[in-house]
């Protein structure tokens, strides 16, 4: 097991995409990383979320909101995932005044550079109301997110996979076996 005792973040919402997700569940779970899922609960306990294509529920008991920066260092990485976790995640009431705080919480996390992040697909989206996280790094997103991804200053690169020192880009949800491996390699290494 090549991520023993590591911890790896992994924020959800509803219309996630279910093979993703489940896959991520998995897959660190078999190189010993705890996966941990969370979310904006809203002052909840817990929410359950519906998965995009099988309508599959996927309950949260986690929060990022009040996290704590010792909380926040205790993770190895953070993971935006595809579909439209996202776009529900950058929900603000105030757009204008206030930055989601999906946004806050991965704007805390870029600032630790002990933390790799890795952003996939539609996940960029979460970067939006602050591209100066990407302004001149190159990243790979979803094909329909090219226009976004350079109007945030970034350099997007035609692969499938990119690393830029402490960031991970996928390019769709189709591609997380190449993202997770990449982070799993990538955690291995600083072990």
């Amino acid at each position: 097991m090549k991520l023993q005792g590591r911890k790896i973040g992994i924020l959800i919402e509803s219309d996630f995409f279910e093979q993703e997700i489940f896959y991520y569940s998995f897959r660190f779970k078999e190189e010993g990383a705890e996966a941990v899922f969370m979310s904006r609960l809203w002052g909840q306990p817990s929410l359950t979320f519906q998965g995009h294509e099988f309508r599959a529920p996927f309950e949260c008991h986690q929060s990022f909101e009040g996290m704590d920066d010792e909380a926040l260092r205790s993770f190895d990485a953070i993971i935006v995932p595809s579909g439209m976790v996202s776009d529900r995640l950058r929900y603000t009431p105030d757009p204008m005044n206030e930055l989601p705080p999906a946004t806050e919480f991965l704007s805390r996390a870029f600032a630790e550079p002990g933390i790799l992040k890795g952003i996939i697909c539609h996940g960029m989206w979460l970067l939006a109301p602050k591209p100066e996280l990407i302004r001149g790094r190159p990243v790979v997103a979803h094909n329909n997110l090219y226009g976004d991804v350079i109007n945030m200053g970034a350099r997007y690169v035609n692969e499938d996979v990119v690393v830029d020192g402490d960031l991970v880009t996928g390019r769709s949800g189709g591609h997380c076996h190449l993202f997770a491996h990449k982070i799993i390699d990538m955690l291995a290494e600083t072990s």
